[in-house]
Order: C-alpha cells, then structure tokens, then sequence
C-alpha cells in the first residue's frame, strides 16, 4: 500500500467523500445487473445520512483510506446476531468495500478488509461473513487472500413478464 494512504476511522468530516464512493459501488453494481441491484435517486444523499447515523453505533464501523488529499477507499460493516433465515450464528457482516478508480492494485482494498476485520474481531465479532458480486473476481481475490473462504452463492429470479391484456 502507499505509503501516503492511511486506513483510519472515519470521522463526519470524511462523509461527503464516503458517500461519492458508496454511488460509484452502487453505481458498478446496477451496472453490473440493473435487475437485482437497487439505484435510487440522490444515492450519495442517503448514504452520507446512513453513514452518519452509522458512525454513532457502536455495533458499526465505518474505515476510510485516506491520502494527503482525499479519501480514496472505505469500508463499512458491523456486529450482527443470528440470523435463523441464513443459518448463520452472531457475526461481523461486511457490508462495503470500495476503492477509487484511480487507487486500485496498491493493496489499498486489502489494507481495508483486514483492518475491517481486525476491527469487528476486536469488537467480539465470531466470524466475519460477506457478499460479493460474482463476476468480481478482483475483489474474491483479494477475500480469499485475507481469509475468506466461499460458503453461498445466491441465486436471482426476476417474475417471468406477465402477457399485456389487451
């Protein structure tokens, strides 16, 4: 990783920029399937309002990869409970991993996940669970390097289009 980009926590401050990031991955996901993945309007807007509310949760933990200049990448998960619908006990759900376009292959991404991970271990999180585009083979990569290993893939049906009446 650069040596001008730290992994810190976020403060308020960095929010504006976090939540431009947050678009971008939206964005590259809706891309990716506009049919499973969710694009609202001012999407920035709503997620610099999730994030601040995030950043009060102790439960939460929001990271930024910052140079001199900017925020350049984050990393957002959480401590959750059981999930009986997931079979999955108490866990540390990594929500959001994204780094700017032009930061990428400095091993910004992995400094993210693996202080993200040391975080919500620290916090008590068991084990650390997380969701993945499946043409995103960068970013499996990167997983599997830091730990993860695959357990699910998910699987999307959209309603077969109904015949218009006419």
């Amino acid at each position: 990783m650069n040596d001008t980009v730290v992994v810190r926590p976020a403060v308020e401050s960095d929010l504006a920029e976090v939540a431009q990031l947050a678009g971008q991955l939206v964005r590259l996901h809706h891309d990716a399937d506009p049919r499973r993945f969710l694009l609202v309007d001012r999407v920035e807007e709503g997620y610099a309002r999730w994030f601040a509310q995030e950043l009060t949760r102790p439960q939460a933990v929001i990271l930024v990869a910052a140079s001199p200049k900017e925020v350049v990448g984050y990393a957002y998960g959480a401590l959750a409970g059981r999930d009986w619908n997931m079979l999955l006990d108490a866990h540390g759900a990594i929500h959001d991993v994204f780094v700017a376009s032009t930061a990428r292959r400095a091993g910004i991404g992995r400094a993210l996940v693996s202080a993200l991970a040391a975080t919500l271990e620290k916090l008590g999180a068991p084990r650390l669970v997380l969701s993945t585009m499946v043409s995103n083979e960068a970013a499996q990569r990167v997983f599997r390097e830091c730990g993860f290993r695959a357990t699910m893939l998910e699987m999307t049906r959209d309603r077969p289009e109904q015949p218009r009446q006419v």
